[in-house]
Formats: C-alpha cells, structure tokens, sequence
C-alpha cells in the first residue's frame, strides 16, 4: 500500500466531507471503500471523524455546519493542498486576484488551516502539517488518487497556482476534449485543470478515489443509495466514473491503468 510520510509544499495533500448525514456518509463510504472511522472525542472538533484504510489517514468528514446549510451550500468534498508557509500562501493568493473565505487558524496540535478562492472563484483549502500530515496513503483502492480543477480559464489558473502553491503547467491536447492542463510539483504531476464540463457548474475543485473494479464500485453505490453521474469510461490513467454519495456529494472514482 502506498504510504506517505510527507506531502511536498503545493500538493494536494487531504480531503473531507461537509455533509448533513453523518450516520449514512459512515455506511455509505465504510461500504464502498472499506474505511473504518474515529471520531475526535474533543467536543470543540465538532464531531470531526477520521476515515482509516487498514489503519491509515485516508480522508475525514463532518457534520455540515447549520449556517452552510441555511445558504444553500451542498454536502461537498474540500480538498486541502499542503503549503510550507500558510500566511505567507494566503498573502500570495490574494496579491494573485484570489479571495481569502477564511483567514489561517490552528487546528488543536494538528496543523494550520485557511481556505482561499481562486479568481475564478473554485474553493481550495490550505494546510501547514502540525501532527498531521493529510493523507497517509495515497494512489491506492479507497485511497486519494487524484485532484481535478474544473474551470472558465486554465491558463489563468495555472498563473494563479503557480504563484500561491510552486505548480508548474504543461498544456496537453486532448483531441476532441480540447486541451488539459497538467499541473506538477518540483517535476511530478499533482493535479490538472480542464474546462468546464456542463451548463450551470461553477469553477471548482474534484477528487479521485481510486478502486480496484470501476464497474464493480459504480454497481456498489447504487446499492448504498448513491447515484451515477458520469457512467464509467477509459482515460488514458484508467477508467473513472463521477458518482454522488447517499445526501448528493460529489467525488469521482478511478481503477488506475498499469
């Protein structure tokens, strides 16, 4: 199993879940990916629960705060991108046209958190390891496998995450798709940005769990009452799928190729 120790500055590093049930996310995920869960005893972490892989990190979730629901915010994955210095990150991204939706704040012994805007406006969150590095195991079945920025500009995104986060861009065409734009980390691929897919999406950030059997997890999810939005296809990393979890969130799966 692909275990990490560290995540190099600019990579994204950790993902949770917002959702307002917290019981069926448990069933939900547990059943599909084989997570066990810990929840922080701490009342002040406000039922923060840790989803484990053969007793690793692999991602977190929460109940939806009640403010997020009154406006209207969906249960939706956050996905957290490591940085080096988190104050030095969010002065970057705002002398980049980026927003800051919160300022950095500790999180207990665990690390350092704020949560910025793109000009675009898709949510990306930050984090300074503490105790906690984000993801320990990655690339894997149940696993965090990979990050997808959907967006209006993908030049002007590859600028803004260049200069907040060290990520370097290379073009590809993808032929009848258009282009896609790969974004690295000191050489190695991390994340790639693409156009938007569908009429009414905002800009925002995705992610990939990767699974032994596309087919067999898209079949697994109906089962635990989630829904298929995107019906499995071969990429050139693998075949994927874009599913909806047990209340409506969001995440894409991917039986890596090779």
């Amino acid at each position: 199993m692909p275990t990490v120790e560290s995540h190099a500055p600019g990579t994204p590093s950790w993902l949770d879940l917002t959702t307002t049930d917290m019981d069926g996310a448990k069933a939900f995920y547990g059943g599909l990916f084989g997570w066990d869960f810990f929840t922080e005893p701490d009342p002040e972490a406000g039922g923060y629960t840790m989803a484990m892989l053969n007793g690793k990190a692999a991602a977190a979730m929460m109940p939806q705060p009640q403010e997020q629901i009154d406006m209207g915010i969906p249960a939706c994955w956050n996905l957290y991108a490591t940085v080096g210095d988190i104050d030095a990150a969010v002065g970057a991204a705002a002398a980049a046209g980026g927003g800051v939706m919160m300022a950095p704040m500790d999180v207990f012994t665990a690390g350092r958190m704020a949560v910025i805007t793109d000009p675009a406006g898709a949510v990306l969150c930050l984090w300074q390891p503490g105790e906690a590095i984000g993801s320990e195991v990655v690339n894997e079945a149940g696993a965090f496998t990979w990050a997808e920025l959907q967006t209006s500009d993908q030049a002007a995104a590859a600028d803004f995450y260049g200069a907040v986060l060290g990520m370097t861009a290379e073009v590809m065409d993808m032929g009848p798709m258009g282009t896609m734009t790969g974004l690295k980390v000191a050489g190695k691929d991390v994340a790639s940005a693409m156009d938007i897919q569908g009429d009414g999406v905002p800009p925002h950030w995705g992610a990939y769990f990767g699974v032994a059997d596309t087919d067999a997890a898209v079949a697994r999810v109906a089962e635990l009452g989630g829904s298929v939005l995107v019906a499995p296809m071969d990429i050139p990393p693998g075949r994927m799928a874009v599913l909806a979890d047990n209340v409506g969130a969001v995440f894409s799966i991917i039986a890596l190729a090779g």
